[in-house]
């Protein structure tokens, strides 16, 4: 059989299926409409059926859950807003790493005074590894859990990224610059001279 051949009988048998005969077997909207209608209803005698008790591994999984939006309701770092951000430059602190999260090639633009730079492409590794190899390869010590951290980077975007890498490595005191370089560029351009 040919492929012009059997479009040809396929062309017939649709044209001999009569349109009456498709509405007949198609389900009507009313009757949809009915149906979820009379699904959703109760009798005054029915009682809503209870759940069944919770098995230990299904409350195990709910507070999995439960701690894992907790920390997705933390994601957000606290932000920092340019004024305070611009104490912290002012008064550098050892207790305080104010961390440059691009990329090299933009570092080259400058940095905000007392600031480091941890690419975040590799802020997660670093993150993880030995302080003595950290300070070989970064230049400066490895901030302590416990210690203040400021991420800034162009537009407030990795630095939020960065928030949450650092939370998700067991950093508690997580502060995020978010107007970051294009903020702080503009704000001190528009700085009076003294």
């Amino acid at each position: 059989m040919s492929l012009n051949t059997f479009r040809r009988s396929a062309i017939c048998v649709a044209r001999n299926i009569s349109r009456p005969t498709l509405a007949s077997t198609a389900i009507q909207p009313s009757a949809i409409y009915a149906a979820r209608l009379n699904s959703t209803k109760t009798s005054s005698t029915e009682t809503p059926s209870s759940k069944p008790p919770k098995t230990p591994e299904q409350l195990a999984r709910k507070a999995a859950l439960e701690k894992q939006d907790d920390l997705q309701r933390d994601w957000d770092a606290k932000v920092l807003p340019y004024e305070k951000f611009l104490l912290k430059t002012q008064n550098p602190s050892p207790s305080t790493y104010i961390i440059d999260v691009r990329e090299p090639e933009e570092v080259i633009q400058g940095m905000i005074p007392s600031a480091v730079n941890i690419p975040l492409s590799v802020l997660g590794a670093a993150l993880h590894t030995p302080r003595e190899e950290f300070l070989q390869k970064f230049g400066f010590e490895k901030p302590r859990w416990e210690q203040e951290v400021i991420f800034y980077c162009r537009s407030g975007m990795r630095s939020t990224t960065a928030s949450d890498v650092a939370k998700r490595n067991g950093y508690k005191n997580i502060l995020n610059y978010k107007g970051s370089w294009l903020e702080w560029t503009s704000k001190q351009s528009n700085k009076p001279v003294a």
